[in-house]
């Protein structure tokens, strides 16, 4: 294999093995199909994200040039604003229409899978752009103990937050319900962008805030997954199940496997 070959197997290796972890912590697998759609979701939110970036740098001052040339404040905007934010609401914009909004998701841990299938498809493909870029064997191994990880904490967050909007909406208490779908979008902006402004700024002593967040961030995303894998249960929807094969079914007939419901 040569050195390019390597790096691409670094770049796709740890998205593969956080999403196996995460696929089998769910005792009730969701259909393949669908995590394949919202893995090229993520994928397609990279393209997304490309031009909404490019767009506004046309109007907003610390989008534009490189980082040695900006003042600390336009880092730490460009950072939070002009990163982190644009990337988590369009992963997050993927995640609510094809995740939140399915029939599939009708137990508390199926959104975390959802959230990071597509965080990893956006992870996923960015990670293959900056081994192609830079050609650089120690980029790949510090993205994949980094950036990979990074990325699936970040959607675990944002699938705990989403969690807690369904189980409010389920009980009618709607402004339970947006409040916890606005902190599904802030809480991972804000973990996304300490990641990077501590990355971003070049002051030594953030390296080693950057290291201890980081350690801090995957010791508690860990404890979340762990958490919804072992409380996992359907969530108490006013519509009706199918005695059959347990799917949501308002019909006289079950959509999924056409058993007739009393």
């Amino acid at each position: 294999m040569n050195s390019l070959g390597i790096m691409l197997f670094l770049a796709a290796l740890p998205v593969v093995l956080i999403l196996l972890f995460i696929y089998n912590k769910d005792r009730s697998k969701e259909p393949l199909g669908l995590l394949l759609q919202l893995f090229i979701l993520g994928i397609l939110s990279c393209f997304i994200v490309a031009f909404v970036s490019t767009k506004l740098s046309d109007y907003l001052p610390f989008m534009q040039g490189n980082l040695e040339d900006k003042s600390f404040f336009s880092i730490l905007l460009y950072a939070f604003l002009g990163v982190a934010l644009i990337e988590e609401l369009c992963k997050w914009i993927m995640l609510y229409l094809k995740g939140y909004k399915n029939d599939e998701y009708d137990e508390l841990y199926d959104i975390i899978v959802y959230s990071v299938f597509v965080s990893l498809g956006f992870a996923f493909f960015e990670n293959i752009l900056y081994v192609i870029n830079t050609q650089s064997i120690k980029i790949a191994l510090i993205r994949a103990v980094s950036a990979i990880p990074g990325h699936a904490c970040d959607a675990i967050f944002m699938g705990y937050y989403l969690n807690l909007a369904k189980i409010y909406e389920t009980s009618k208490e709607k402004k339970l319900e947006k409040k916890n779908i606005i902190l599904s979008i802030l809480i991972p902006t804000i973990l996304h962008g300490i990641y990077d402004f501590c990355l971003m700024s070049g002051i030594k002593i953030l390296t080693l805030v950057f290291i201890i967040f980081i350690t801090f961030l995957y010791k508690v995303s860990l404890k979340k997954v762990e958490e919804a894998s072992i409380n996992n249960k359907k969530f108490k929807f006013k519509n009706k199940f199918c005695k059959v094969c347990g799917k949501r079914s308002e019909k006289e007939f079950c959509p999924n496997c056409g058993m007739k419901q009393e």
